[in-house]
């Protein structure tokens, strides 16, 4: 096995033979621990390793991509710097990913394609893998607004109820439900789930078969939004977030209210953050971001000047990025809100300022050390330096139009 600092950044070059086999030699008896708040993040996770897969010495980053007129799925090695045909997906409305699956909806079928790479976070240390990519197949679902996922299974928001897939059956190529819970949201946590409803949002611990364990003091009323970090799950609330953590069994949960009264329009619906980091971001409707440091327990504002397509966290002391309407890319200090950084990365917004839904818009994918955003209008993705005043990197110039992207291999 090959163990690598969960907190080093990733390098983009290979890893020589030799030097892998000297890790392999030295490495083999890495153990794990727990996360920073002591709730043993390794003993939540399996080893990971499935048939087939390749061990790799560093984090295998793709961008799935979809075009927006044929549905064609696309897999972009940002290492490579090559796209790849990987399935398609006639009419898709919407894509969303675990950190390994793509979950592509088309209609009242959600299409579900194993994207062939994956991370194993141990605290301490990660593993990385490798896989060929492949359609595992199609589930009639209707709404799906939500996917979280976690070692052991897969949580599928529906808007009435949650479905859960067996993890280890999705990793062999099989579509396994194993439970449906009543519930408009869930993030898996600690062996369990955690499930809000609709309402007045009651919020419930369930097992992996769906057995529901307790009920939990603190409600989260219209849930929308889920995150999972290392210092817990969070759930997006109309009147902020709760934050939801457990050990041995035993959870509790505590609400970070909104500063203030907070529109409805101007609420988070959605978390966008670095896998595993414990700064989140979120749309302040077209105004500007919300910041929420689940460390500090806070919310926060930046760019409330704004009008904003995408947004994204990089994580602790680290910025929070913004795309704006006028296709400029801009960093803040998420401690003082402080723009630090911009650059123009898309040059034509112009189908992208509608606010119908019609039209998917770009998004803002964070790794390590890049930022990525998809650009329909150009055929391009664009790869962002965040740590060097968003230096544009590179640009992946493609034969179609990026319509949809997530990051898988987290």
């Amino acid at each position: 096995m090959i163990c690598a600092s969960a907190r080093g950044a990733r390098t983009r070059a290979s890893v020589a033979a030799v030097a892998a086999g000297v890790l392999l030699t030295l490495l083999t008896g890495c153990g794990a621990s727990g996360d920073e708040d002591g709730s043993a993040v390794a003993g939540q996770t399996r080893h990971g390793h499935v048939e087939g897969a390749e061990e790799t010495a560093e984090a295998q980053w793709r961008l799935i991509l979809a075009d927006a007129r044929g549905g064609r799925i696309h897999s972009l090695d940002p290492a490579a710097g090559k796209s790849v045909p990987l399935a398609d997906a006639a009419g898709l409305t919407a894509m969303r990913t675990d950190g390994r699956f793509a979950y592509l909806t088309t209609g009242n079928t959600l299409r579900i394609v194993d994207t062939g790479v994956w991370t194993v976070d141990h605290g301490d240390h990660v593993h990385y893998y490798r896989a060929p990519a492949r359609t595992v197949g199609d589930l009639q679902i209707t709404g799906a607004s939500g996917v979280a996922g976690d070692p052991g299974v897969t949580a599928l928001s529906t808007g009435g109820a949650v479905r859960v897939l067996d993890r280890e059956a999705l990793d062999e190529g099989d579509i396994r439900e194993t439970a449906r819970i009543a519930g408009h949201l869930a993030v898996p946590y600690a062996e369990h789930l955690v499930v809000a409803s609709h309402g007045a949002g009651r919020v419930t611990v369930h097992d992996r078969k769906g057995r529901r364990i307790s009920q939990l003091p603190e409600s989260c009323p219209d849930p929308r939004g889920q995150a999972m970090t290392r210092r817990g799950a969070v759930l997006g609330c109309s009147d902020g977030a709760l934050l939801v953590n457990g050990q041995d069994g035993r959870f509790r949960a505590e609400k970070i209210l909104y500063p203030g009264t907070v529109p409805d329009n101007e609420r988070a619906l959605e978390f966008r953050h670095r896998p595993g980091s414990n700064v989140l971001a979120a749309m302040a409707g077209d105004k500007g971001a919300w910041v929420l440091d689940i460390a500090a327990r806070k919310w926060s504002r930046v760019g409330d000047a704004v009008p904003a397509l995408a947004v994204n966290a990089v994580g602790e002391d680290s910025p929070v990025l913004l795309l704006g309407r006028d296709g400029v890319l801009r960093s803040y200090d998420p401690a003082t809100g402080q723009e630090e950084a911009d650059v123009k990365v898309l040059n034509d917004t112009g189908s992208l300022t509608d606010t119908d839904g019609t039209r998917p818009g770009p998004v803002i994918e964070v790794d390590t050390v890049r930022a990525y955003v998809n650009d329909p209008a150009g055929r391009a993705v664009h790869e962002i330096d965040y740590n060097d005043d968003l230096r544009l990197a590179r640009s992946f110039k493609l034969p179609f139009a990026p319509a949809h992207m997530v990051e898988t291999g987290s």
